[in-house]
């Protein structure tokens, strides 16, 4: 009997430390994501491909933005054409840099172009911003 209650400690011991280790009990936590993602992907229209933020909205450029590290589009204009935000810890990943704007933020720009969304448009998939007289341009992978 004594061997059994041995037997049995020893099992209880062996079994509780390898619980402790990860090896049953709980799963691990995940891996955590990373801090940065790109800020758009590619869609395909009938009028080409074309780049979205991550709700659908259609990405504009303006031609005046020629630095790749500042935008053109300050204070009253904001209100036409929505930077598309970055947060302050975003990093630079592929084709997307980020850059400082004049009040101090930071968006995201594309090949150094920085990116805008239109509130004209209401709904993903809309591009109503697309201004040739007023130089704004949907924003193209190939751009």
């Amino acid at each position: 009997m004594s061997r059994f209650v041995t037997a049995a400690a020893i099992i209880a011991l062996t079994t509780g430390h390898a619980l402790a280790n990860g090896h049953g009990g709980e799963a691990p936590s995940p891996p955590k994501p990373e801090a940065t993602s790109a800020p758009a992907k590619v869609v395909l229209t009938k009028q080409g491909p074309k780049l979205v933020d991550p709700k659908g909205m259609t990405l504009y450029y303006y031609e005046r933005d020629t630095t790749g590290k500042t935008s053109n589009c300050n204070g009253k204009c904001t209100e036409s054409w929505v930077p598309l935000a970055a947060t302050t810890e975003a990093k630079a990943i592929g084709d997307f840099t980020v850059i400082d704007r004049e009040d101090g933020s930071k968006m995201w720009a594309y090949r150094y172009r920085p990116l805008y969304t239109s509130p004209a448009d209401k709904a993903p998939g809309d591009a109503n911003g697309n201004a040739t007289t007023l130089q704004w341009r949907i924003a193209r992978p190939d751009n």
